[in-house]
């Protein structure tokens, strides 16, 4: 599918109590393997993997096959425990303790986590707790790990992430921490600014032409820019927008062109977006149902309806075209139906442009005129261009800033055009008006 890097959710044992079963049932029943991130068992804590799914010499012949396909993979940092976890009986010290002498399980209200224990980054032994996280990250890099995926950061130390960043950084400048931080703006951009190379945004809950216009102009043109680098996610395994519950194939697909070409950055959750699962747990809720969070799912890849063949199309465009490599020359314009949103990307000799246009409608055919910037596209006032739509192969000729487009989402929501200003010989004048005349 033309994908980069594999990200793998925590790979690590999975602790035995207080495990939770599917769809986050209170009681695992008899073979359900428990949640990924409540990590660790007597087999082992974070620096181990789970016996399952093979060793650490396989984890190493997997880095090093997929580096030779073109991927680099990611791994899940989740600094917290399941009670089973070996750091529990080592240091005590590191958790909070409730009156009764036992130790406080996670809590998200109205979420409870009661098979995981967070870290006491209060404790008196804080640094010896720091010099051991640390000490995780340096192991996967010896595994040949260069990509981090780290959950929940804003809930830890920005004293910590500061000086473990820049540690690590230090000796190997290559690595790249991704922010899963789900949290208000300020501490999102301190994060950033104390180290983290790329941040989740609120991408996945701006689903509409102003909302999308208006973060995207602020990512790309305020001067945070500066330092928060996005990174924008359709959905997670956490995350199943309304979005994508209601609008049915059009809206996956949808999503993705905006994710993939809004941003220079961008990653999807894997075969339950390729599948297009879109129910919930229950009405209202963004949890998806037979989440594999707490199961072990089997994917049908293979599926005639799969996405698949448009996520690949879409990653051969991003590659092809270095417009989609950078975040500061996106440019929005005008079009006078809200349902519909256009905008524009070129590398800054404009000698590549991309515009896109977006059916934002999943259920219905939308029309309208877009007004384009020209000199953002690098064409001549009232010049005529040719457009290919990259996504269909179709080509178009427009004349000038003012054109018409019309998007029906279920054949395709959406176009990708490769823009490419006519040379001086090949623009001719409009034909003359016909006009009729007797005999």
């Amino acid at each position: 599918m033309g994908f980069d890097v594999l990200y793998l959710p925590p790979i690590h044992p999975i602790g035995e109590t207080e495990r939770k079963g599917r769809n986050n049932a209170l009681s695992a029943a008899p073979g359900d393997p428990g949640s990924p991130w409540a990590i660790g068992s007597p087999e082992g804590g974070h620096k181990s993997v789970h016996p399952a799914l093979g060793t650490l010499a396989d984890f190493r012949r997997l880095v090093e096959t997929a580096r030779t396909q073109g991927i680099e993979v990611a791994l899940d940092i989740a600094y917290q425990c399941s009670p089973d976890h070996p750091y529990v009986r080592e240091h005590p010290a590191w958790f909070r303790h409730r009156p009764d002498g036992s130790i406080q399980y996670a809590e998200n209200p109205p979420k409870k986590y009661q098979d995981i224990y967070p870290f006491d980054f209060d404790t008196d032994d804080w640094r010896a707790l720091w010099d051991e996280l640390k000490s995780i990250v340096d192991h996967w890099i010896a595994q040949g790990v260069r990509f981090f995926r780290v959950d929940n950061p804003h809930t830890k130390p920005f004293a910590m992430w500061q000086w473990m960043i820049g540690e690590i950084k230090r000796e190997h400048p290559d690595v790249v921490f991704l922010s899963e931080a789900f949290t208000r703006p300020r501490p999102m951009h301190r994060l950033a600014k104390v180290g983290f190379t790329q941040s989740y945004t609120y991408f996945t809950w701006r689903t509409t032409k102003v909302e999308l216009t208006e973060y995207f102009t602020e990512l790309t043109q305020s001067p945070s820019r500066e330092y928060f680098r996005p990174n924008v996610w359709p959905n997670t395994p956490d995350i199943l927008h309304a979005y994508l519950q209601q609008g049915g194939r059009p809206a996956f697909i949808a999503r993705f062109v905006l994710a993939a070409t809004l941003a220079a950055n961008y990653g999807i959750y894997g075969p339950a977006f390729e599948l297009t699962e879109h129910v919930p747990r229950e009405p209202g809720s963004e949890e998806y149902l037979n989440s594999e969070k707490y199961e072990i799912r089997d994917w049908p890849r293979g599926r005639a309806d799969s996405l698949r063949p448009v996520v690949a199309r879409v990653n051969a465009i991003r590659r092809a075209n270095a417009a989609l490599h950078a975040d500061w020359q996106l440019r929005f314009h005008a079009t006078d139906n809200p349902e519909i949103i256009c905008y524009s990307k070129a590398t800054e000799d404009l000698a590549n442009a991309i515009l896109v246009v977006v059916n934002l409608d999943p259920h219905h055919r939308q029309s309208g005129f877009v007004e384009v910037t020209l000199a953002a596209l690098g064409v001549g006032a009232g010049d005529a261009f040719d457009l290919h739509d990259l996504l269909t192969d179709a080509r178009y000729v427009w004349h000038g800033a003012r054109n018409y487009v019309e998007l029906r989402p279920y054949e395709m929501p959406a176009h990708i055009f490769r823009v490419m200003p006519r040379a001086p010989h090949e623009i001719r004048p409009p034909p003359p008006a016909h006009r009729e005349s007797s005999p």
